[in-house]
C-alpha cells in the first residue's frame, strides 16, 4: 500500500495558477511512475501528467502540454502539479496515482490513487 493525500485544489479565475500536492509514505514511492488524472462530471477519468520514478522524465496530455508542470521529491516523498494558464474546461476532481513498473497513461493501470481534489476555473 501507497497511502496518497492530494491538497491545494480551490477556486480561480481563468488565467490563473494553482499548485497540487500530493503526499506519500513508503520507501517504495521513488521506484513508482506517478501520474495526475482528472475526472470532470459525466465524463471518464482522463490522464494529465506522469513523472518516472528518478523524476528525469515527464509526459503530459496535449491539452496541458506548456501549461502544467508536474514533479516529484521522493526525499518528502511528496508529489506536485503546477498549473498555470487556468482555463475553464481544466474544471475536474485531480486525483494523483502511483504504479510500479512502466509507463502508463491509462487510469485502470495504476495501483495507488488519492481521494482527489477539486479544481474549479472559473470564466
Amino acid at each position: 500500500q501507497v497511502p496518497l493525500v492530494e491538497s491545494g485544489g480551490g477556486l480561480v479565475q481563468t488565467g490563473g495558477s494553482l499548485s497540487l500536492s500530493c503526499a506519500a509514505s513508503g520507501r517504495a514511492f521513488s521506484t513508482y511512475v506517478m501520474g495526475w488524472f482528472r475526472q470532470a462530471p459525466g465524463k471518464e477519468r482522463e490522464f494529465v501528467a506522469a513523472i518516472s520514478g528518478s523524476g528525469i522524465t515527464t509526459r503530459y496530455a496535449d491539452s496541458v502540454k506548456g501549461r502544467f508542470t508536474i514533479s516529484r521529491n521522493n526525499a518528502k516523498p511528496t508529489l506536485y502539479l503546477q498549473m498555470n494558464s487556468l482555463k475553464p474546461e481544466d474544471t475536474a476532481v485531480y486525483y494523483c496515482a502511483g504504479r510500479p513498473g512502466g509507463w502508463n497513461t491509462n487510469p485502470g493501470m495504476y495501483n495507488y490513487w488519492g481521494q482527489g481534489t477539486q479544481v474549479t476555473v472559473s470564466s
